[in-house]
């Protein structure tokens, strides 16, 4: 595994972002572990959080033009506004950003979207924080399709994939990425974080041991990608 994932999976932790425990997620599935993005919430934490969003940008991405990084609201709004200074700060990428308002704005700076404009022959890439069942996503790509023509969502990035099935046998990225014939990628998997953290103590203290694995086991028997 390469040291900026495990990095991200223990800054996950310290944030307070990554936890073990009883869930229930969007979708309705009950889970041993939960990641939350809205607990990034300092200068210092948002201004890391998009510098591993951009190393993983850079990894999957460095070939393909984008002209805007877009982050669906709400969570989806700081997400794409601190990658879009990280691509800036370490690869002198001029990218913009865009996202959504839950509600059109009637008065001064009017429209469906704040942010750079999505204009004709855009290309966008999708900034999300995790993907379950890509109901967000099904959502977000024909709003910005609809915004101008000859529009390209030129791909999808999450911070962690979690591995799941979606609508079907295959993981939630996976049905992304053959629906709408764009790639998708992620900072990290669940099995890094399992790998990085099973009976490997983090400041003292073992945050998957046999007990916690056994029910990540368990979910994954019952909802794991196929």
């Amino acid at each position: 595994m390469d040291k900026y994932k495990q990095d991200f999976i223990y800054f996950m932790i310290d944030s307070g972002v990554l936890r073990f425990g009883d869930f229930v997620t969007k979708s309705g599935r009950n889970t041993p572990f939960f990641v939350n993005t809205g607990f990034y919430r300092t200068g210092e934490q948002l201004k890391k959080l998009g510098e591993y969003y951009a190393r993983a940008i850079n990894e999957r991405f460095s070939d393909t033009d984008i002209d805007i990084l877009f982050g669906p609201a709400y969570k989806g709004i700081p997400l794409s506004v601190t990658t879009s200074i990280a691509l800036y700060d370490l690869y002198g990428k001029n990218v913009g950003y865009s996202a959504d308002r839950k509600e059109a704005k009637d008065h001064g700076e009017k429209g469906s979207l704040l942010g750079a404009p999505i204009e004709k022959g855009a290309r966008v890439l999708i900034i999300e924080d995790v993907t379950t069942a890509g109901t967000s996503i099904r959502q977000t790509h024909p709003l910005i399709t609809s915004q101008a023509d000859a529009i390209e969502v030129v791909g999808l990035v999450v911070s962690v994939d979690r591995q799941e099935r979606g609508t079907g046998e295959k993981s939630a990225l996976i049905e992304l990425s053959e629906e709408f014939s764009m790639p998708v990628a992620s900072i990290v998997t669940m099995d890094d974080v399992v790998e990085c953290l099973f009976n490997k103590p983090y400041n003292g203290t073992v945050y998957i041991d046999d007990e916690k694995k056994q029910k990540i086991d368990a979910y994954y028997e019952k909802y794991g990608a196929r």
